[in-house]
């Protein structure tokens, strides 16, 4: 089951680093389990030419990703 995404924000942490966090749909129908599995999954993706995962939140129905940030260019600037 794909991820539905309601939206796509920026921010900053703490340490000043910029992310990305995606905010589920809560139509999507997707429960807890398949989340935290898709995370799973997600997280052992990584690769060097993708956009790393750094973590996520899952509190009452709320279902975020948040990824490094990566501005807004071609795709053969990180290859």
């Amino acid at each position: 089951m794909l991820i539905n995404v309601d939206k796509v924000d920026s921010g900053k942490l703490s340490n000043g680093q910029e992310i990305a966090v995606k905010r589920l749909s809560s139509g999507s129908g997707q429960g807890e389990q398949e989340f935290k599995n898709e995370v799973l999954l997600v997280a052992k993706l990584q690769h060097r030419n993708l956009v790393r995962l750094l973590g996520f939140c899952l509190g009452g129905t709320e279902r975020l990703l948040i990824y490094d940030f990566v501005p807004k260019t071609s795709l053969d600037n990180f290859i």
